[in-house]
């Protein structure tokens, strides 16, 4: 085959064409034996690839085992390092005089030499790799070696020092059997473990004991004694800054070294070795205090508040004396600032609660200060727009009444009168509880005849009785009381109305007793009684014991009468037999009784009927109330006239050319204006002219107001028969040739006071 590819006789060009043609042949077939490995040539081709792949990694791995023989040979000489170290500081600790153990973070111990409780036979025994920082405080507290003060028990002593080993930096004294003594030093290392050094100072406590024993008298040992026993550290100093004395609680505060507290060691020295262990805490008072030290003899104390590092808090108070020596003294205020630290929490938390509470007793006060303005003004709204249309009602009927009526009509007129008085009725009851819920309702105690007003209870219930066959009696009495007549009139109608709707046969009486200086004023009745279990809710609201019956009422005259009671301060109690009957007892406060003018009296009574050329002046702005009004005084022989304003009023007057003999004036008026405007007006054209003012608003201010004025205040519906017997008594009142009366013209209101009509 290669032989058809070589022919003699080719030039040069053809040959090196030939040749090109063959050498890319062979390129493209060796490039497809290379992809596909099935083939001999790409076997081939991927063994040699394979093989350079292992030696790279041959390589590679004999440089790691040369690294790893270099670093076990690092780490060989590190360990042999470290052995050399630990037994250099072995040696080292077993050179040391003073025994030393160290325990870890975690309070286990890790490294001790052989002096470390070596005067503590049993406790050395016990040591042991790993022991517990607080089993280790434990042995030594058991040890017969320990040599405790007969007052200082062995668990307090193990709880002091557990307390002391929180501290960073403490030393304290151990006493041994046969006076020997033992300075325990421990130290906090930043790895958080701890340093225990423990230093044979018995030469040392039994010199200075010697030295003191020789220098101190007896007034100095009771001096001594003194200071040991004080709450306060003490440090007594020279006059050149010398250790002269201290005491016990200085020792326990800083936990000095023992050499540190000797007669002679100079101010600077104890400075500096406070301030070394962070005893005088992280700010650096060093200045203050030296300054201080060096300062003039009579230089003024110093006080200062020292923060350590544990949270102990120091007062440190230095006190100059008249030899320039100087006293230092330290007091522990830990517990006290601690004590502050948690009232002022808990009087924050306290406050926070308060504040919460009062947000919410805030918000619940707005919320029923605008129910009760809802309220109050609804009461306005009820007051005018419903009793307004039932006062001109009223009016209407009364001039009806005075008609001759055939009988069916009379009937009729009796049967809208009495529906009326219904209305009327719980109106005002319901006005009443109003007035208590939001709080204007206010008595005004006066001294009142009992016998008149018992008379006109009588006069009003009897045909009530007698209609239902019940036997009514209410006894007579001349008693004088203390009372609002209003609420005590409005009290017994409750009381009567009640016995009489729930009593079905039998009888009912009014009575009064003296009881320890005051009057019992009682009402019985033989109705069904009422059960102990529901005696108490009786008094509430819309509370009715037999709701089937028909004439059960509201329920709301007896929470009158408690609320009227409580308000006049009137005690009310009931005692009742559950078939037999209830009685009802108010207790109201006696009074003697005023003087009375019997010529003036007589005088009233002959001026009842005196209403012919009466002249009444009516201003009123509602035209339907105002003709119902006219037509009644019209019916009673007045001579009313009519007016609308203050304006019409006057021109009325000059028209007529004489001031009337009474005003009847609506409070509320056109355009803003008051009947209390106008009544002012007119009386200063005129003169003292009597006055009655007629409104739906029941303000207390109101009331108080017409009273000053000398004006009678009149609520709607109005009780026609009282203002007919007020107006009877005004021709006596105008009568000027009495002495008497001329005397009480100064004052508006006797005519209408000295009035007997219904209060």
């Amino acid at each position: 085959m290669p032989e058809k590819f070589l022919i003699d006789n080719l030039s040069p060009e053809e040959e090196n064409a030939r040749l090109r043609a063959i050498i890319g042949a062979l390129m493209d077939r060796s490039e497809r034996a290379t992809q596909s490995p099935n083939r001999p040539i790409g076997q081939l081709s991927h063994v040699v690839a394979m093989e350079q792949q292992i030696r790279t990694r041959t390589r590679d791995l004999a440089e790691t085992l040369d690294r790893l023989r270099i670093s076990n040979a690092r780490l060989s000489q590190a360990e042999r390092e470290a052995v050399n170290a630990r037994n250099a500081l072995a040696d080292a600790l077993e050179a040391m005089s003073e025994g030393f153990a160290m325990f870890d973070a975690q309070d286990r111990l890790t490294m001790w030499n052989s002096r470390f409780c070596a005067d503590l036979p049993d406790v050395r025994a016990r040591i042991e790799q790993g022991l517990f920082f607080q089993q280790y405080v434990q042995f030594v507290s058991e040890s017969t070696a320990l040599n405790l003060a007969g007052h200082v028990a062995r668990e307090d002593w193990v709880a002091q020092r557990i307390e002391s080993h929180r501290r960073r930096d403490v030393n304290f004294m151990v006493p041994l059997v046969e006076d020997q003594w033992l300075q325990v030093s421990e130290q906090r290392m930043v790895s958080g473990g701890t340093a225990v050094t423990q230093t044979d100072v018995t030469g040392m406590v039994r010199n200075a004991r010697e030295e003191r024993t020789k220098l101190l008298d007896e007034q100095a040992q009771m001096v001594r004694a003194t200071l040991d026993h004080i709450d306060q550290g003490v440090m007594i100093f020279d006059a050149k800054a010398r250790l002269a004395g201290w005491n016990r609680r200085l020792r326990e505060l800083f936990s000095p070294p023992v050499d540190l507290l000797t007669t002679g060691t100079p101010f600077v020295t104890i400075l500096n070795n406070l301030m070394r262990r962070r005893q005088l805490g992280r700010s650096n008072i060093r200045a203050t205090l030296t300054d201080w030290v060096q300062g003039p003899p009579f230089r003024p104390p110093l006080n200062l508040e020292i923060v350590q590092d544990e949270g102990i808090v120091l007062d440190l108070s230095a006190q100059a004396m008249p030899d320039r020596g100087f006293v230092i003294s330290f007091n522990d205020l830990t517990k006290e600032r601690r004590a502050i630290a948690e009232m002022h929490r808990l009087n924050e938390t306290l406050e926070a609660r308060v504040r919460a509470r009062t947000l919410e007793l805030e918000s619940a006060r707005d919320e029923a200060e605008r129910a009760n303005a809802s309220k109050s003004r609804f009461v306005a709204s009820a007051s005018h727009d419903l009793l307004q249309p039932l006062n001109a009602a009223k009016l209407f009927i009364a001039s009806l009444s005075s008609m001759e009526n055939a009988p069916a009509q009379a009937r009729l007129i009796e049967r809208i009168t009495s529906a009326f008085g219904s209305v009327e009725q719980i109106l005002g009851a319901l006005l009443d509880i109003s007035k208590f819920d939001i709080g204007v309702a206010r008595a005004k105690p006066e001294t009142i005849a009992l016998g008149p007003l018992l008379a006109r209870l009588r006069e009003e219930f009897m045909p009530m009785a007698i209609a239902r066959g019940l036997s009514l009696r209410i006894h007579d009495t001349s008693t004088h009381v203390t009372s609002d007549p209003v609420y005590l009139k409005r009290i017994l109608q409750n009381l009567l109305s009640n016995a009489i709707r729930y009593t079905d046969e039998g009888r009912i009486v009014v009575g009064v007793r003296r009881c320890r200086g005051a009057l019992r004023i009682e009402v019985w009745d033989s109705g069904p009684g009422i059960p102990e279990h529901q005696q108490a809710d009786v008094f509430q609201e819309f509370t009715r014991l037999d709701p089937e019956r028909g004439d059960s009422g509201m329920g709301l005259g007896l929470a009158i009468v408690e609320q009227a009671c409580a308000l006049l301060n009137h005690p009310l109690s009931l005692r009742s037999v559950v078939g037999r009957g209830t009685v009802f007892h108010v207790t109201v406060p006696l009074a003697d009784a005023p003087a009375a003018s019997a010529t003036g009296a007589a005088s009233f009574d002959s001026a009842r009927e005196a209403l012919e050329d009466l002249l009444v002046l009516v201003v009123e702005n509602d035209p339907e109330v105002r003709s119902a009004m006219m037509g009644v005084l019209e019916d009673w022989g007045t001579s009313p006239i009519e007016a609308t304003d203050l304006a019409q009023a006057q021109e009325q007057i000059a028209e007529f050319g004489l001031a009337p003999d009474v005003i009847l004036a609506d409070y509320q008026l056109d355009a803003g204006a008051t009947g209390l405007e106008l009544i002012s007006a007119l009386r200063a054209q005129h003169g003292p002219i009597p006055a009655v003012l007629i409104t739906a608003n029941h303000s207390p201010d109101l009331m108080e107001q017409a009273e000053a004025e000398g004006i009678l205040l009149m609520t709607k519906p109005l009780a026609l028969r009282r203002l007919r017997r007020l107006l009877q008594h005004v021709p006596l009142y105008n009568d000027t040739s009495r002495p008497d009366t001329a005397a009480m013209r100064g004052d508006h209101s006797y005519w209408l006071r000295h009035a007997p009509g219904e209060s």
